[in-house]
């Protein structure tokens, strides 16, 4: 059965950092590449930040330089160091497969304020 567990959000004021977690079930982990996606409840989903399989990453512009993605694949599990937050990261951040889409998980959600 496929799931995905998102853990590590909660509140930091600007400038702090946190980092998020994804536990990755029931499918392939090693052989996908895999995203962080965040949404707003004015926006729909945006996928700011991808690892492919072998480790290369790509970023959207608004999290460039300040969040960091990473993947543990014997442990089945996606990273998402953020620093450098600001007030627009605020969002429901979820994890998940950009080109082998799966079912979405809970989120964990992000909020930055002061």
């Amino acid at each position: 059965q496929v799931q995905l567990v998102e853990s590590g959000g909660g509140l930091v004021q600007p400038g702090g950092s946190l980092r998020l977690s994804c536990a990755v079930y029931g499918f392939p982990f090693s052989s996908f590449a895999m995203g962080w996606y965040r949404q707003t409840p004015d926006n729909e989903r945006e996928l700011v930040a991808t690892i492919f399989t072998g480790g290369d990453t790509r970023y959207a512009d608004s999290v460039k330089g300040r969040f960091t993605n990473s993947r543990d694949n014997p442990k089945r599990m996606l990273y998402l160091q953020m620093s450098s937050l600001k007030p627009d990261d605020t969002a429901l951040y979820y994890c998940n497969a950009p080109y082998n889409g799966q079912s979405w998980g809970q989120g964990t959600q992000v909020t930055v304020s002061s």
